[in-house]
């Protein structure tokens, strides 16, 4: 779905209609999870914050405007919400955060692809979680998301600069990280 897709389902939501409700819902909660997930560093945590986002946006989206797009609306929600549980908790949890999402093998050539497939996202996933919710948020945001600098600084409210140096930080922390966790095997992942 593109971003006129979002306006429709926004459109037919305002008009009532609850499948559109889930739609929405189903396109962008695997993202958003993963934005929770950053900052909260624990899973269930993620999920009671993004209920209570998704709460938030249905609750408000007849204000939503489309001055910037739907994502960037909903993800800037996720990050408050995310920071605001993890203020409330006052405790930081490292826990191993687990893939929600399911790659099929239809995509690989062989079962060994799928292996490295899954064994690179592991070490991935375990190197944000050990990285600094900001750094983690500011990565997911600019490779997972796809998005830009100036949607980063609406979403995080972080300037331009600071954005860069946690991209860079992130960047090279996160390599730190993978060579502590895979050791030799990283070059044969990457």
């Amino acid at each position: 779905m593109k971003k006129e897709d979002d306006a429709l389902l926004i459109a037919k939501i305002k008009a009532g209609d609850t499948l559109a409700c889930r739609m929405l819902v189903e396109k962008h909660k695997d993202v958003s999870f993963s934005l929770a997930c950053s900052i909260l560093k624990d899973e269930h945590l993620a999920h009671d914050a993004l209920q209570e986002a998704f709460l938030r946006v249905f609750t408000n989206l007849r204000h939503f405007r489309f001055e910037s797009s739907f994502s960037t609306w909903l993800y800037r929600i996720v990050v408050n919400t995310s920071y605001t549980l993890r203020d409330k908790s006052k405790k930081e949890y490292f826990e191993e955060i687990d893939s929600t999402t399911q790659e099929t093998a239809q995509d690989a050539t062989s079962g060994w692809e799928v292996l490295l497939s899954n064994e690179r996202k592991i070490y991935i996933q375990r190197a944000l979680a050990m990285l600094k919710a900001e750094e983690a948020l500011v990565l997911r945001l600019f490779y997972l998301c796809d998005l830009g600098i100036s949607d980063i600084e609406e979403i995080t409210e972080l300037s331009q600069t600071n954005i860069k140096v946690l991209l860079h930080r992130g960047r090279k922390n996160m390599f730190i990280l993978l060579e502590k966790l895979a050791g030799d095997e990283l070059r044969n992942l990457l």
